[in-house]
């Protein structure tokens, strides 16, 4: 079964402190794509572009619309099973920006070493 869990490096806890910025509609329609995502995972269906994509070297995104904004949460597997996600973010250009990949794969590295993650 696939489970979930955030990157947590000492106090700092990018996903929960992005979610913090946002209405509680928000929040909860985030949290309904990421049950979605992962109930589609768990039960071997396949996961269209509209709720996730892979952007580059193992880093995903699972993708939400707001009435006024676009999300996208960015993540990766261990494991085989484990989706952990690193950050979130207000997308507000066509495509993702480059430096929120990287940010995914340094919070990725840390993560990983900090759980003994390979």
């Amino acid at each position: 079964m696939y489970k979930v869990e955030f990157v947590e490096l000492d106090t700092k806890k990018p996903f929960i402190e992005f979610m913090a910025t946002l209405e509680k509609n928000e929040v909860a329609k985030i949290f309904a794509s990421i049950d979605k995502f992962v109930e589609l995972k768990n039960a071997n269906l396949p996961v269209g572009e509209n709720l996730s994509k892979k952007l580059d070297d193992g880093i995903f995104e699972i993708r939400v619309s707001l009435p006024n904004k676009i999300v996208r949460n960015l993540y990766y597997y261990v494991s085989g099973q484990k989706i952990i996600i690193t950050h979130g973010f207000v997308k507000k250009s066509q495509k993702t920006p480059s430096s929120e990949i990287a940010k995914a794969k340094e919070l990725r590295r840390q993560y990983n070493e900090r759980m003994s993650y390979e």
